[in-house]
């Protein structure tokens, strides 16, 4: 990366730019832009190309491209002449990645980072890839290639690539802006359900997990479909179930998972869940992490506890800002030594086999083989030829369960709680030796959408594990984004902070994940604040992205600048579809405030996603979750707890601890502890105005859709009215 080295470097018009991906750029000798007015204003009179290279601080192939070509002097001269060239954060400005990603996947079926798209000077696109090499390979061509003959055809037929951009951009609008005509009926969620289930089975993994051969992604929402499908026991549950627990399972064995330092990476880029892609992003971490505890409710798996908690404190230690916003990723390339400036992937990650035998006290240790044999060590290396494709792991081995503990007991007459004993010694020593090496490089940029998405992570592993120390991790982000990333005054949030707030604006993304880590944290706190606020977010958000006629949430706002496209994010990837997750968010909201409004827009919304759902629910599983969500069958659990005393708190921490316990995915919960609560959730129902502690002791009323069983003073009683749901 180029922020090694920069010493007597020209910088270029990044260098004032707060994103770390841009600042690592701006001292190439390619003239850089942020993109802008300006840019576009040269570009308009200069009559030049605009290329738009889009990545983030932590590609991998980013940074492959800019040593290759972006540092190379001569490539560089050849874009300066031709081109007015432009460089994009896709974490800051999702909204010009998302529409040039789409772009470039309908015209080559490819996609992925670096994005590489030529522009005319009106921002329409006319060609663009991923990854372009440094010459002509392989009857490809190489990037000055590429250069030298759009800047010929920009010369010589200049018209005929106008023309072309304009169809481009039509057919563009047509295809993604998600306007139809009619609204279709909101499809049988037992059919969509069931669909889902079979969808995935034909994509399973029967061996490994996982819904692809390979490279292979977690995508969480997918997942959380599954046990919904699994806890709802009809068509497909028992498979969906199997399906989710070993997919879970072998990602937490494998070495996507950091078996010293806790986290996943990436994604892997073999069928084994083994060799990763090492770059960890935060939207994973809290997505899994919610994953995982609904895995622990549904299985007593405490082997899935065990992944929520390292994931936690991972994210505590090393992605927490200290005003509480969580930073963005780590990087999959580092420093091969500490004084020299050559880097590799995985190079913080991987291990010799003699390195981490003298470490753990020699080849007869029992604590190195134990270590050895449960990880898979080998002298040669663990990789498979078949996972390391670019040859780069050679002698290296990657941490992976290769055999559980009863396994290596077993094989070295061992004790098994001994092998757990020696094996935690040797993961402290390995962790502690690593943490001597040079991390890879920390994007620490705070973004309000992957803070949403941790906040549900740490408030939901505080509803089931009861640890303080989560809900705190939890009220800290939302506080920092709160202070820094809200503009009261407007009623609208920021993307982004680093340094300060950014120029971007909040996205629907921003709004969807952060509402949801909002509700989530209300139900973990019950601090009414959060509530409200999340009332107040949705709001903006439905003024501003929300399609009255056809239903559906615009990824961006329709009056922003620069937008050749308007788009709704119909399919989950890494992230789910922030339409998806308002959907559920407006049918928990609508159960606490009462307000039917809110239950409108969540069905039209349904209604615009019908063909989706009705044909591909694997592409949108989350929004197969809303529609769960919309069916019915919706508990409302409310504790009445007028009592001040110690003895009262810990009655109702015992009787939330009972609720939050159970996998029950259709519920809300609140508490009126206070005359401003009563007034508050009087709105959603009268009869929750009239909701009374008996004998002074915190009482829990079980509503199933607003029809209330006798209330209850105790746990027990509590957990039979639950167990009924």
């Amino acid at each position: 990366m180029s922020e090694l080295g920069t010493e007597g470097k020209k910088a270029n018009a990044l260098a004032t730019e707060k994103s770390p991906y841009l600042l690592q750029h701006a001292h190439n000798p390619v003239e850089w832009m942020p993109w802008g007015e300006e840019a576009f204003r040269r570009a308009r009179e200069e009559g030049k190309l605009i290329f738009l290279s889009i990545g983030y601080s932590t590609c991998h192939w980013c940074h492959v491209m800019e040593r290759e070509s972006f540092e190379n002097d001569a490539i560089a001269a050849i874009m300066n002449e031709h081109f007015i060239n432009v460089k994009v954060d896709r974490e800051e400005r999702p909204d010009v990645d998302m529409i040039y990603m789409a772009f470039v996947q309908a015209s080559t079926r490819q996609g992925g980072w670096p994005l590489n798209v030529w522009l005319t000077p009106e921002l329409n696109p006319i060609v663009g890839g991923t990854y372009f090499p440094p010459e002509d390979r392989s009857g490809r061509p190489g990037f000055p290639s590429v250069l030298e003959r759009l800047a010929g055809l920009w010369k010589d037929e200049r018209d005929q690539l106008e023309t072309q951009s304009v169809n481009v951009l039509g057919a563009m609008r047509e295809e993604f802006s998600g306007r139809k005509t009619g609204a279709d009926a909101i499809p049988e969620t037992g059919a969509v359900l069931a669909l889902a289930a079979r969808q995935f089975g034909e994509a399973y993994d029967e061996k490994h997990g996982g819904f692809s051969v390979s490279p292979k992604f977690p995508r969480p929402a997918g997942l959380d479909l599954l046990w919904r499908i699994g806890a709802g026991g009809a068509e497909g549950a028992s498979e969906a179930e199997a399906m989710v627990r070993l997919t879970l399972d072998e990602m937490a064995r494998g070495g996507i998972y950091d078996h010293l330092g806790g986290g996943f990476h990436r994604y892997s880029v073999d069928r084994y869940w083994h060799v990763p892609h090492f770059e960890k992003m935060l939207y994973d971490q809290g997505q899994l992490v919610v994953t995982y505890l609904d895995g622990w409710q549904r299985s007593g798996d405490v082997g899935m506890r065990a992944v929520v908690e390292d994931v936690l404190a991972y994210v505590m230690r090393d992605m927490t800002a200290p005003e509480g916003g969580f930073y963005s990723a780590e990087d999959a390339d580092s420093l091969v030594e500490g004084d020299g400036e050559e880097e590799a992937e995985g190079a913080f990650y991987v291990w010799g086999c003699g390195e981490l035998q003298e470490l753990l006290g020699g080849e007869e240790d029992d604590r190195f083989r134990v270590f050895a044999l449960s990880y898979g060590l080998t002298e040669a290396g663990n990789v498979r030829p078949g996972s390391d494709p670019m040859g780069e792991f050679g002698g290296k081995n990657v941490l992976f369960r290769a055999l559980r503990t009863g396994e290596v007991a077993a094989g070295l007459e061992l004790d098994g709680e001994r092998v757990t004993g020696l094996l935690e010694e040797g993961k402290e020593v390995a962790l502690s030796e690593r943490g001597k090496r040079v991390r890879p490089h920390l994007d620490d940029k705070v973004i309000v959408a992957w803070n949403g998405l941790m906040i549900s992570g740490f408030a939901k592993a505080h509803q089931v594990t009861g640890e303080t120390i989560y809900l705190e991790a939890a009220t800290r982000a939302a506080a920092f984004v709160r202070e820094r990333l809200w503009d009261e005054a407007e009623g609208t949030l920021i993307r982004s902070f680093r340094e300060g707030p950014s120029e971007a604006p909040g996205f629907a993304s921003d709004y969807a994940f952060f509402i949801r880590g909002l509700l989530d944290l209300y139900e973990a706190g019950f601090q009414l604040e959060w509530l409200r606020w999340a009332v107040e977010l949705q709001a903006a958000m439905d003024e501003r992205y929300f399609d009255d006629e056809e239903g559906g949430y615009f990824s961006v706002r329709q009056d922003e600048n620069h937008q050749i496209v308007s788009m709704k994010e119909r399919h989950d990837g890494a992230e789910p579809s922030p339409g998806a997750v308002a959907v559920s968010n407006l049918i928990r909201l609508a159960r606490m405030t009462g307000d039917e409004s809110l239950r409108g827009k969540a069905e039209l919304t349904l209604r615009s996603f019908a063909k989706e759902l009705e044909h591909r629910p694997i592409e949108c599983p989350q929004m197969a979750l809303a529609l769960d969500d919309w069916s019915g069958g919706w508990a409302e659990v409310v504790v009445v707890d007028d009592a001040a005393s110690e003895a009262g708190g810990q009655e109702r921490q015992e009787m939330l601890r009972a609720l939050h316990g159970r996998y029950l995915p259709r519920k809300t919960v609140m508490v009126i502890d206070s005359a401003e609560a009563r007034e508050f959730f009087s709105h959603a129902s009268g009869a929750i105005g009239e909701m009374k502690a008996i004998d002074g002791k915190p009482t829990a009323y079980v509503c199933r859709d607003f029809a209330c069983q006798q209330p209850v003073t105790d746990v027990a009683g509590l957990e039979a009215l639950l167990s009924s749901l």
